[in-house]
């Protein structure tokens, strides 16, 4: 699919690939050196394949800290990749002029504005094809025969308020002074056109496609740059390019991707079904011509994830059913064609060039790497990462359990390397965000997700779907709306019982560990279900309902596909299913983690809880670790290995051991650097 989004990096760490001797288990280290593909670009006609090669500093080793990074590469053939920029330059927006001739991506040059620029596919030096003076581009897309290159830039910088900053008059006013994007069209050739025409838009504009026949763009626009409205007002439309004319396509809910098909006439869609729906995963068709759209797949116990429209009208859709992943086929009038079994891939981005189909997946043995799709299977192209094939890893597989409801509920376990031991192993539930999120049986192993590391410590390791989680249907999804720490944090407890009872888990040695809504589920285990679990590791989590939705960025959304009610409606029941209410129960040795420029949950839900078990139970082991203007999620270098080295060291202090009162690790881990 080709995406004129303003770009985001990857967030995968990675080491040049060193081949690691047999049987190793992995580690900390061995996380922060992990790399994957990025985005995947064809050129129109299929013949020539771009991707980028998403690597980080390996802070582990000493390398100077830093984000995550892409690197263009060029791939011929299965295994047969090249390098087509150099390591240190950081692009994004990957994708070819219409002629197929160069590879296009943005990048920022030394002290310069962010601009498309193009390298040719047959060698050469890169150039400036595109650019807005002051502004950075955010997107871009040429017109069909490549004459003029669309572009959406940041807002238009003001001299005043610039001038009042240096002077040290930075005050912010909260959610008043809203930029908006813009759109510009520029001419092509052999220099850059520096005076490119502004196009109204409306609203703010975050990503445009622009169509076959070029006298129209598919833009998704919402009313302000808040990323509530982004959630929860979010539209598509379509903007005639020649009378500026709008049509407004009125989905009812969340939205995901947007796909036009060859001929123009249809859009594949994957929405939500209402403004309740908790996310998009319903696959729909919509005509261009009126706005009006049906859907495909509703009601289904699944989530459709990505779509792209083949060259001769077929739809190719990637669908997650649980913890698995197919490969579909619908005609252009929405029958379904033909489904492919994905041999154990997890399928996580579709793009296609000439009928042909390139496909980006992970799976329990590697993250994300390049496949072809062949009509018969999936061919692997690229392998970034060779040493794994020496890493001895736990055995993966999908589990279902019963709830206490008889409501059935699927996961993914990973068993410690060697096998489960007799008695049952210490086990961790990793549980994911959202709630409106899901485990796949795929790559699970990152530096908040202990996945591999802890099956080589001896851990086992389960993420379940717990209810709220997408891929089993909207009404799945749904069942723990106005019920927050309802049967959602029952499913946890549920599964560490079936588990146990199993023989592959130990009663006695169960822990948590999660971020965001997992942080939630994290919290409450660790104070309302104390006595179930023996350590917990708290990141970006919610503590306190009440005061959370008063300092969230997403109030509406919470209200829409959460509470469906606001806090002053039921003071009592919000503030009973807040963790800090049941501060008092709190045996559970707790590592709280937190970026303090988080704006989804802010650090003071962690600060209270911290405060409160502090107070409440001063004999319970309990951390509080900052990291500098980190958000609702760690996008440094070193600020991932640090997490990944503090959670592990907390498990194996309280957890793999079951002893509640050993006294806490040193409040800094040791990080291997030497002197």
């Amino acid at each position: 699919m080709t995406h004129f989004r303003p770009a985001l990096l990857a967030t995968a760490l990675i080491l040049p690939a060193v081949p690691a001797a047999a049987q190793e288990v992995m580690t900390p280290a061995d996380v922060a050196r992990i790399e994957s593909t990025g985005t995947i670009a064809l050129s129109n006609d299929g013949s020539t394949i771009a991707y980028t090669r998403v690597h980080a500093p390996d802070v582990s080793q000493g390398e100077p800290d830093g984000g995550s990074r892409q690197q263009l590469m060029l791939a011929e053939g299965p295994m047969d990749v090249a390098a087509w920029l150099p390591e240190d330059m950081r692009i994004s927006g990957v994708d070819f002029t219409p002629d197929g001739s160069m590879v296009t991506f943005l990048w920022t040059p030394t002290g310069g504005d962010r601009g498309v620029y193009g390298v040719p596919v047959g060698g050469g030096a890169y150039r400036q094809l595109g650019g807005v003076a002051g502004a950075g581009v955010q997107a871009y897309g040429f017109a069909p025969d490549g004459s003029q290159l669309y572009m959406l830039v940041g807002p238009a910088s003001n001299p005043q308020r610039a001038a009042e900053s240096r002077a040290g008059f930075d005050a912010v006013v909260y959610e008043e002074e809203l930029q908006f994007n813009r759109m510009f069209v520029a001419n092509t050739g052999d220099s850059v056109d520096t005076a490119p025409r502004e196009i109204a838009i409306p609203g703010y504009v975050d990503s445009f496609q622009i169509a076959p026949g070029g006298d129209w763009a598919l833009i998704t626009s919402a009313p302000t740059p808040l990323v509530d409205d982004s959630y929860t007002a979010k539209r598509p439309h379509i903007l005639n390019l020649t009378d500026g004319s709008l049509l407004t396509i009125e989905t009812p809910g969340k939205l995901g991707d947007l796909e036009i098909s060859p001929d123009g006439r249809q859009l594949s869609m994957i929405a939500g079904v209402s403004a309740n729906d908790p996310a998009d995963t319903t696959l729909h068709l919509v005509d261009t011509a009126t706005g009006a759209f049906r859907a495909i797949n509703a009601g289904a116990a699944e989530a459709a994830t990505d779509t792209e429209w083949m060259a001769d009208g077929r739809l190719a859709v990637s669908v997650d059913v649980g913890v698995q992943s197919v490969l579909r086929f619908y005609s252009a009038d929405g029958a379904l064609l033909r489904e492919y079994d994905t041999d154990g891939l997890i399928l996580t981005g579709l793009e296609q060039g000439g009928n042909r189909l390139a496909v980006e997946a992970n799976s329990p043995s590697h993250p994300n790497e390049l496949f072809l799709f062949t009509g018969r299977g999936f061919e692997r192209w690229t392998d970034h990462n060779p040493w794994l094939e020496n890493i001895a890893m736990g055995a993966q597989r999908a589990y279902t359990y019963t709830a206490r409801d008889g409501a059935e509920i699927e996961g993914v376990l990973i068993e410690p390397v060697g096998g489960v031991p007799e008695g049952g192993a210490p086990l961790i539930l990793d549980v994911h965000g959202g709630p409106e999120a899901h485990e796949s049986n795929g790559w699970v192993t990152n530096y908040s997700g202990p996945g591999q590391v802890a099956a080589g410590q001896g851990y086992a390791v389960f993420l379940p779907n717990y209810r709220g989680s997408t891929a089993y249907g909207t009404e799945f999804s749904m069942q723990h709306q106005g019920d927050a720490a309802g049967v959602e944090f029952d499913d946890l407890v549920d599964a560490k019982r079936a588990l146990v009872a199993e023989g592959i888990a130990d009663a006695d040695r169960t822990g948590v560990t999660g971020g965001s809504y997992g942080g939630y589920a994290t919290a409450w285990s660790s104070t309302h279900y104390s006595e179930e679990f023996a350590a917990g590791v708290m990141f970006v989590g919610i503590s306190n309902i009440l005061s959370k939705w008063g300092t969230t960025d997403i109030p509406t959304e919470e209200y829409n596909v959460h509470a469906r009610r606001y806090p002053w409606e039921e003071y009592e029941q919000t503030l009973q299913r807040s963790p800090v209410y049941w501060a008092d129960r709190a045996d559970t040795p707790l590592l709280i983690l937190h970026g303090d420029a988080d704006p989804r949950v802010s650090p003071t839900q962690s600060a209270e809880l911290y405060r409160h078990i502090r107070v409440r139970r001063p004999d319970t082991p309990v951390r509080l670790v900052w990291y500098p203007d980190e958000g609702h999620g760690n996008a440094m270098a070193a600020a991932r290995y640090d997490y990944n080295l503090r959670m592990m060291e907390w498990f194996d202090t309280y957890l793999k051991t079951g002893d509640r009162d050993a006294p806490m690790p040193a409040p800094r881990p040791d990080l291997g650097l030497g002197d």
